[in-house]
């Protein structure tokens, strides 16, 4: 997998706000734009109401980046694993786990920035949150059944998508629940043209429905739109599609 930006100040620097970053931080300019902002959160806010939990013993956020969707799910969950390919990220996963606060350099405009301070909410516990890198298409094999995993922004990033997701049945447990999100931007810097899920033309979510419906029934579909910031002006306005499936037996 390609890591290049992944593992740069800047990209531990740009998550670390996407992540954290209230909403005025995010985009300061702008204010009806900030709906977008939070996608962590929202990823884990908007799944928990398409799903009834049978059991809430352990979650995956795999490919956590830097943690918020993990701790997020640390509400509903006994045991959450957050595992990325990034070690940067998995470190500063870890910082805000343990310290709960970071302060971050943003670009302004120029080579001018923004020192801006970012706290974990008080309420999210964090004690029970673990990280691990690690890479989606090739886990370690004792890692166990989980009755949750979220892939949030992560198909459209990795060398062998499929062999991703043929894992899954053996990850989640019977009657869990898996929750898929991507702008499906699918870029040969990091997916071979022959492995994008695009369906031959035909679209991503018709590829992952061939793909999963052996395993899961699709239960629902919905958009997350999300705001990355690049500078004060300048920002990455991207939606996600979110489907959520339900493991079979």
């Amino acid at each position: 997998m390609t890591t290049g930006f992944y593992e740069s100040d800047a990209a531990v620097e740009q998550y670390f706000l996407f992540h954290y970053g209230t909403p005025e931080q995010i985009c300061p300019l702008l204010p009806e734009a900030r709906t977008a902002c939070g996608f962590p959160a929202r990823c884990v806010t908007e799944s928990m109401r398409h799903i009834t939990l049978q059991k809430r013993t352990r979650a995956l956020d795999l490919g956590c980046a830097v943690g918020r969707s993990s701790f997020e799910l640390g509400w509903h969950f006994d045991e959450l694993l957050g595992i990325d390919f990034s070690a940067r990220f998995i470190a500063a996963a870890e910082q805000m786990r343990d310290n709960r606060a970071v302060t971050v350099r943003v670009p302004r405009e120029g080579i001018a920035t923004d020192v801006l301070r970012l706290e974990l909410p008080p309420d999210l516990r964090t004690g029970h949150v673990r990280f691990e890198r690690g890479d989606a298409c090739a886990l370690r094999t004792d890692i166990g059944t989980f009755d949750f995993v979220l892939m949030a922004n992560l198909i459209d990033r990795l060398p062998d998508p499929g062999k991703c997701l043929a894992s899954l049945p053996g990850l989640i447990s019977s009657s869990g629940w898996l929750v898929i999100t991507s702008p499906y931007t699918w870029m040969e810097e990091y997916t071979p043209r022959e492995k994008w899920l695009d369906g031959s033309g035909r679209g991503t979510l018709n590829a992952l429905k061939e793909l999963l419906t052996p395993n899961f029934a699709l239960r629902r579909v919905f958009d997350l739109p999300f705001l990355i910031r690049e500078h004060r002006r300048k920002y990455q306005w991207n939606v996600s599609e979110a489907s959520v499936w339900q493991r079979k037996g």
